[in-house]
């Protein structure tokens, strides 16, 4: 059972922490700790927060914002290529006229 999970180190912002997830699941873990990381090096070095649990707040304020942008942005883009598809698809019966409608495969 243990070949199901990884136990992982981390490093952020000089303290190594153990987390255990699933073994495919790793290298997303390393990837989002990195992430994390830079993002609060970069908040902690321009000075304006001071400690370690604001920096972490501050951090994970910034990355739930812009996961909240891109779930707009993919939500909008999801919606205009409805859109087009419906165009396409009435356009389509457009010019097969009524007959291609009676067809059925």
């Amino acid at each position: 059972m243990s070949e199901m999970f990884a136990h992982v180190t981390i490093r952020i912002l000089e303290k190594e922490y153990q987390v255990s997830c699933p073994a495919e699941e790793k290298a997303d873990l390393m990837a989002a700790a990195e992430l994390l990381n830079k993002n609060m090096r970069e908040i902690r070095d321009h000075g304006k927060v001071v400690g370690l649990d604001r920096v972490a707040v501050m951090a994970a304020l910034n990355m739930a914002n812009e996961l909240l942008k891109r779930q707009g942005d993919e939500k909008e883009l999801k919606e205009i290529v409805d859109l087009r598809v419906k165009a396409m698809s009435d356009r389509l019966d457009s010019a097969l006229g009524p007959s291609a409608k009676q067809l059925s495969f």
